[in-house]
């Protein structure tokens, strides 16, 4: 039992703030239907019975967390708030089955920002208030619950960090805890500013709100079918939004590190130098095809070009056009920054930045080698070397994050779906992206036709994307449960 007691500790605090989220979308609810406020306050009510009756559990509990129960911790917590937040969907909607309410959870708190619900611009407001607000814990929000845990667990806060990301790099900043704090305070502080620029752009104080949380956790959850398309005949907002959607995407220690009066590093900086560069290439390139085969104007097709490159390849996943009409080679270009992702230590997902980068590093040393077989040549990365322990890592994931999409796209065409459909709805849920290809996955198409079990692996596979994939494979090996 003493395996479980941290755990249950944890997840406890992932009630307890699951209840105090519900307290956001009750004021909203108050003048909506009484179905949706019952909903809230049954969801919030429960929450905070569960998490007390769980407190009463490990009061009086001395614990020392080991790393099995540090895997499980992260785990358990995400499948939970998915089964928490899918709650209120799920009552106030009386045409939402619970396959539905938990597949929007999920794809809210892994900020994939795929979506099953139809009919978004008339929703009840407490609702789309609900699902910005998942996106927005889910983006680095969830990392914040540690500041309240780690105390209590004894352990470090970087640690919980490091098995829901990749940002290596960032521990040996000093005071973990510190930088976890400063993180919150940054990540605030950005969504504020998110918040007063959409408004100023032309959003309605409402929509800037939501649009804020789900553009800084890159999650692209919108509050409406037509996504930012709603949008689109205003520049402002589209450029808005894409500079936040970077700003979420790059590495979010740095910021802290510029405000610890290092702000050079947000430019000298490997990562962001080589992230920010190539969104700037790929942007020109495509909105130079575009011009070259359209009417448009060079700034509008930037403006569109922009937006839409910038959201895939962070993985927000709005779009403020349908993409696939622009021609085979814009939907070639987009399939492909699908799988890059932003920078290590974001709120972005998919491969990352970083693991490129130390790829194109070892293979040109491998031509080296070839060329010169006995001399040695470093393994450098950000004026570093990196070892064998990243090396190893990257190798292994980047072989089980393509195992994963391969066996998922095997079990969706189990279901009836097609090969393109079920591809790409594989490679946007493991990649968190959002929008897949095609008529039923794609820009313009929505979830709610696939069949049950299709969301179920699809939930599983936005799962595995967001907590890096090794983190729950672990978890199925027989050396974890060894004593």
């Amino acid at each position: 039992m003493k395996l479980f007691h941290p755990i249950i500790l944890v997840l406890s605090f992932v009630l307890m703030l699951t209840a105090g989220m519900t307290l956001l979308s009750d004021l909203l609810a108050i003048d909506e239907s009484s179905r949706v406020l019952d909903a809230f306050l049954l969801t919030g009510g429960v929450c905070v019975l569960l998490s007390l009756l769980g407190f009463a559990t490990t009061l009086g509990q001395d614990f020392q967390v080991s790393s099995k129960q540090l895997y499980l911790i992260t785990v358990s917590s995400w499948c939970l708030f998915a089964i928490v937040g899918a709650a209120p969907l799920y009552l106030a909607l009386p045409s939402l089955s619970f396959t539905d309410a938990f597949f929007e959870s999920m794809s809210g708190i892994t900020t994939t920002g795929s979506t099953v619900l139809m009919g978004l611009d008339s929703m009840p407001h407490s609702l789309l208030l609900w699902r910005g607000i998942l996106q927005w814990v889910g983006g680095i929000g969830i990392i914040m619950l540690g500041i309240a845990i780690l105390p209590f667990l004894r352990i470090g806060g970087m640690r919980l960090f490091s098995t829901e990301s990749s940002d290596w790099s960032s521990k040996s900043l000093p005071r973990a805890h510190n930088l976890i704090q400063n993180i919150g305070i940054v990540y605030i502080g950005i969504t504020l500013l998110a918040c007063v620029s959409y408004h100023l752009a032309g959003m309605g104080y409402f929509d800037a709100i939501v649009h804020a949380m789900s553009t800084v956790s890159t999650g692209g959850f919108s509050n409406y079918d037509a996504s930012v398309g709603y949008f689109g005949d205003n520049p402002p907002i589209l450029w808005v939004g894409s500079l936040f959607m970077l700003l979420g995407a790059l590495p979010f220690g740095l910021y802290v590190s510029a405000m610890r009066g290092k702000p050079e590093l947000l430019w000298t900086d490997s990562q962001v130098r080589g992230f920010l560069g190539f969104v700037v290439l790929v942007v020109l390139l495509l909105s130079t095809e575009r011009v070259l085969h359209s009417d448009l104007s060079f700034f509008d097709a930037m403006t569109h070009a922009t937006f839409n490159i910038v959201s895939i390849i962070t993985t927000t996943g709005y779009v403020s056009e349908d993409y696939t009409l622009w021609g085979s080679y814009a939907v070639v270009v987009f399939f492909y920054l699908m799988f890059v992702g932003g920078c290590s230590g974001s709120t972005a997902g998919a491969i990352k930045v970083f693991r490129f980068q130390i790829a194109v590093v070892l293979l040109r040393n491998q031509l080296h080698l070839m060329r010169h077989p006995h001399a040695v040549f470093l393994t450098k990365y950000n004026g570093r070397e990196v070892g064998d322990d990243i090396v190893r890592s990257i190798v292994a994931f980047t072989f089980y994050f393509g195992f994963t999409i391969a066996v998922l796209t095997f079990c969706l065409s189990l279901t009836g779906l097609n090969f393109l459909t079920s591809f790409s709805a594989s490679v946007t849920a493991v990649t968190n992206v959002g929008p897949g290809l095609g008529n039923v996955v794609g820009p313009s198409g929505n979830f709610s036709s696939l069949s049950d079990m299709a969301k179920w692996l699809l939930s599983a596979g936005m799962l595995l994307g967001r907590l890096e994939i090794m983190t729950v494979l672990v978890l199925f090996t027989r050396t974890f449960w060894k004593i």
